[in-house]
């Protein structure tokens, strides 16, 4: 069965460790140790120092999506510390203002495709031309952001027939109009089916879908269902939202 796992900065903002025991909680075979801001870093390279991940199936690391003026040269050499690590190292394109520095990464960089608020790496042409750049790097396959940027999905279908050979990773969620991850909807699985069957079974699937911490079974389900060819009817309990506490 395919690996489908958490970002740990989707279940607990900025708290790698308490995504840790959410991810650990649930048994999920695939995790994304997150680290999209420059200060959660540290702790992460620290969490991976003094902890075992031998219970997963599959590790990415998700590199800071901003890097201050000065601080690139720190923060590659901190991911750098991974090395030893089998792990793709997902990388934001518009983070990189120095290919150079980034080169030592090689095959752990994994870069990933954007959503309409960037200025490079949304669509094939923009990507291609950092692939040319890291020949050794693989991709990370936001659906979410590809269906931002394009609601027919023709634009991810070009991204995956043109670097399917590269994909390490699919990211998976709702992404907004003011591109925020949000939890599975209709919508969303409906279109991601349409490429459901370009994306090989052996691929993981990290979801960054947020606010769903206490509905991560629920949340996979839906996944799994974007996946498959079947259909999947709007009143389906399964897209049904969390009712309020009362």
């Amino acid at each position: 069965m395919r690996p489908i796992g958490f970002s740990t900065g989707a279940l607990a903002y900025s708290d790698l460790k308490r995504g840790l025991e959410i991810v650990r909680a649930h048994v999920l075979p695939a995790i994304e140790l997150s680290a999209l801001r420059e200060h959660e870093l540290p702790p992460l390279l620290e969490a991976v120092k003094n902890e075992a991940f031998d219970d997963f199936q599959y590790v990415s690391v998700h590199a800071p999506s901003r890097i201050s003026r000065g601080q690139e040269e720190i923060v590659v050499q901190q991911l750098r510390e991974l090395a030893d690590r089998a792990w793709p190292i997902v990388v934001h394109p518009d983070a990189i203002s120095d290919p150079d520095l980034w080169r030592v990464l090689g095959r752990r960089l994994c870069i990933e495709n954007m959503d309409k608020r960037k200025s490079t790496g949304r669509t094939v042409p923009e990507l291609q031309t950092w692939f040319d750049e890291f020949p050794d790097a693989s991709f990370c396959f936001d659906v979410g952001h590809a269906q931002q940027l394009d609601a027919s999905m023709t634009e991810g279908y070009l991204l995956l027939k043109t670097f399917g050979n590269r994909l390490a990773q699919v990211h998976m969620s709702h992404v907004n109009a003011n591109s925020k991850h949000d939890r599975l909807s209709w919508a969303s699985i409906s279109a991601f089916r349409r490429l459901a069957q370009m994306i090989p079974d052996d691929v993981p699937v990290i979801l960054e879908s947020t606010g769903v911490a206490d509905e991560v079974p629920a949340e996979i389900e839906r996944a799994r269902q974007a996946l498959s060819g079947r259909r999947l009817d709007r009143e389906s309990p399964v897209l049904r939202a969390p009712q309020p506490a009362r």
